[in-house]
């Protein structure tokens, strides 16, 4: 039996770029073989195993056959005479059907180093369209390797547009698409994958939302670059280029959505955005099965007077959850200079955000006089809380505009 390195491990060697699993696939062996080897199984449908001491993943070579639709309508036909170019030829893009022997011998049928050194993702063969979550790999890998400087080949962006006009996305599970979109969330250059989305069709199948706000213009005084699509993928640049954690970079995400429910006759301005754009959240996040932590800061309102601060406060649980309102302050910064020309502006509401945090985190109740019982003591420390955000406010003579 003969095992190879294989997929993304081979790839970023190739490439330079840092990698952390490797997979391995095995050819001419049986899983009776393996077992006996003490490898461990832990493929349901398909033949996977973890080697015994590494526990890395040695998958025995196999051939796809579509049968039915969506996700779960494979085949998977594995015997010791399936070769390593049939196993490679099923992958979903050149630059990770490359193999490499112990030996370091690198094995590359469908020429992926060439694609590699002309940094193009192109697909393997017609196997591509039998997955159709390949469409946001392919876009996730676009945002992976922008700063290479990789493009999507033109057949293959043809054929991730045929994918999105099919209808088979609409097969995907929410788990894959979350699982896909957040992983590529985390890259340095998320909002490409959105680009690419939007390009080939599949943002308005899966994000409709999303797609919805390109096109649609706001007042030039407050955002230079006035078309909301645009807007959204430059505040989530700035949420990348700071590094900022999953939940904010999704809050930024969403955080117009209700822009494009604005009534046609009142554009380029946007009243009651905030109100609008609750909706559109919710239904996201509940159509994708978003985790409850990552909804909530999405769905924080993004309005910031001394009583409405409180009432923000207290929805982003201030008192037991204080790193919550500092993701919030993110979130609004992003906003704020996700702007053309404003990339750089200083955001001192971000400040006061979390000034305010630690001024009312420090009013508990054993501070009230001594006279002051039951329900009044709730009522008092609101009152107290929100006063004192009013002082730090008059403090700060801090003007705030949306």
């Amino acid at each position: 039996m003969q095992v190879y390195l294989v997929g993304g491990a081979v790839r970023d060697h190739l490439l330079g770029h840092p990698y952390h699993e490797k997979d391995y696939v095995v050819v001419g062996a049986t899983p009776e073989q393996l077992l006996a080897q003490g490898y461990q199984p832990v493929g349901k449908d398909f033949p996977v195993f973890l080697h015994p001491k590494t526990k890395e993943e040695y998958a025995l070579a196999r051939t796809e056959r579509k049968s039915g639709h969506g996700y779960h309508g494979f085949e998977f036909f594995t015997d010791s005479d399936v070769t390593l170019e049939e196993d490679l030829i099923r992958r979903d893009l050149t630059i990770n059907a490359i193999a490499m022997d112990e030996a370091g011998q690198v094995y590359d049928p469908y020429h992926g180093q060439d694609d590699l050194a002309h940094k193009i993702l192109r697909h393997v063969s017609d196997a591509f369209a039998e997955d159709p979550l390949r469409v946001l790999r392919v876009a996730r890998f676009a945002a992976r390797y922008a700063q290479y400087g990789f493009r999507i080949a033109d057949e293959t962006l043809a054929l991730m547009r045929q994918l999105a006009e099919s209808g088979e996305l609409e097969a995907l599970t929410p788990e894959r698409v979350w699982k896909e979109t957040s992983r590529a969330l985390m890259e340095r250059h998320a909002d490409v994958y959105f680009e690419v989305l939007r390009e080939c069709g599949a943002l308005e199948v899966l994000f409709p939302e999303i797609d919805a706000l390109f096109g649609v213009p706001q007042r030039p005084e407050y955002h230079p670059e006035i078309d909301c699509g645009i807007h959204t993928l430059m505040s989530l640049q700035q949420a990348c280029k700071a590094n900022y954690s999953l939940d904010v970079r999704f809050a930024v995400l969403v955080h117009d959505l209700g822009k494009a429910l604005t009534p046609k006759d009142e554009l380029p301005r946007h009243i009651m955005h905030e109100e609008r754009g609750i909706q559109p959240v919710t239904d996201v996040c509940d159509r994708l099965r978003v985790p409850t932590q990552t909804k909530q800061l999405a769905l924080a309102a993004f309005t910031l007077k001394p009583g409405t601060l409180w009432r923000l406060l207290q929805r982003l649980d201030v008192l037991r959850r204080p790193e919550r309102v500092e993701a919030f302050a993110q979130a609004c910064e992003c906003d704020a200079k996700g702007r053309l020309g404003l990339e750089n502006r200083e955001y001192p509401q971000a400040h006061y955000l979390l000034d305010a945090m630690k001024t009312v985190r420090t009013i508990k109740a054993s501070d009230l006089p001594s006279d002051i019982q039951g329900p009044d003591i709730g009522e008092m420390l609101i009152q107290k809380r929100i006063e004192a955000i009013a002082d730090l406010k008059h403090e700060l003579g801090h003007h705030h505009h949306t």
